[in-house]
């Protein structure tokens, strides 16, 4: 069946949706039912251009290839060149060893920042600290001081390296914020796709340690769920992030086999059976996304669970797209999204 893509959009629960608590099932029905075999039919035309030009290395991501897709990325990434923002190597050494963080600070900047612990993305599997679709610009445009985390990158380092990684750089953070010149009232937890995923996870984790405040936890299409176990997850040809590489990525961060519901929700942020008394939270995705509808869960549990959340899902995006092609109306709403998120979280109170 055929669907204009805005009939889909509505019935994929809404192009915007802010504080919600109610559970619904009519809706989760409706959804259910609708499982075009195009999901790329419905992109908004605007971002559609880069997908012709994604490198077959991507196409599908194996444990045995994986080292070639991390070097067809790291060609595809932008690295510290910000006008205005300076970039700064440290290390902190932890029970397992060192772990680089790159700090991210406006030049000339004189006054407290807020900061923003960030976590890059890649599927666990990918991806560098250093590259600069995000720091960079949350420094220069919220005035903030960003760390970024080089975790441990599976299948060499499975779960939970990474995680105990962007843990450790946390607290870090935390206890250093005289030395970094940070309002230590102002630090919020980031990350976009399995960088999201990871946040979620710590801030899990932080949760369950009594660990120090955060002010806001950023998800940007968070991979959340090794199951897929939803309407979306169940199609295969999404763009980008296809539901047989995302598989094979949480195999590998899983050490090798996938657990499925006995994952750890440090790992799986969608296996936490109590999400109460996490901090506020902003979450983001795409409607063309294999994560569409586990974001949507994981949101709507928050909602019930009393966090104070926002979810906006945008209309004809696709994982990534507004780093793609960020000129292109959906992919400035989505950023403006993001970036108002973090500046009512992170204002001075």
């Amino acid at each position: 069946m055929k669907l204009p893509q805005q009939l889909l959009v509505t019935t994929l629960l809404f192009s915007s949706m802010v504080g919600c608590a109610a559970e619904q099932p009519a809706i989760e029905s409706a959804v259910a039912d609708l499982q075009p075999q195009n999901v790329r039919e419905f992109i908004d035309p605007a971002i559609k251009a880069p997908l012709e030009q994604l490198p077959p290395a991507l196409s599908l991501i194996t444990k045995d290839s994986v080292l070639d897709a991390r070097a067809t990325v790291h060609k595809m990434l932008k690295f510290p060149d910000t006008p205005g923002v300076k970039v700064e190597r440290k290390e902190i050494l932890t029970a397992e060893g060192e772990v680089p963080v790159f700090v991210y600070r406006p030049e000339n900047s004189t006054a407290i920042t807020p900061a923003i612990l960030w976590i890059h993305g890649g599927g666990y599997i990918m991806g560098r600290a250093d590259s600069n679709d995000f720091a960079g610009e949350f420094a220069k445009e919220l005035n903030a001081t960003v760390v970024s985390v080089e975790y441990r990158l599976a299948p060499e380092h499975p779960f939970p390296a990474g995680h105990n990684d962007v843990y450790a750089a946390f607290l870090w953070l935390v206890d250093h914020t005289k030395e970094l010149g940070i309002d230590p009232e102002r630090i919020a937890v980031g990350g976009d796709s399995a960088g999201a995923g990871m946040a979620a996870g710590m801030v899990l984790h932080n949760r369950d340690a009594k660990g120090p405040a955060i002010a806001l936890q950023l998800l940007i299409y968070p991979m959340l769920d090794n199951l897929h176990d939803t309407p979306s997850g169940s199609i295969e040809d999404y763009p980008v992030w296809n539901r047989e590489t995302s598989f094979n990525a949480w195999d590998m961060y899983l050490g090798g086999s996938n657990p499925g519901e006995a994952a750890s929700p440090y790992a799986a942020p969608a296996r936490a059976k109590d999400v109460s008394g996490l901090p506020k939270t902003f979450m983001t995705i795409g409607a063309v996304d294999l994560f569409r509808d586990e974001v949507v869960d994981y949101a709507q549990r928050l909602m019930a669970a009393g966090v104070p959340t926002e979810l906006a899902v945008f209309p004809g995006m696709y994982h990534g797209g507004q780093v793609f092609v960020p000129d292109a109306p959906v992919s400035q709403q989505m950023r403006g999204a993001y970036l108002s998120a973090l500046k009512d979280a992170l204002a001075e109170k």
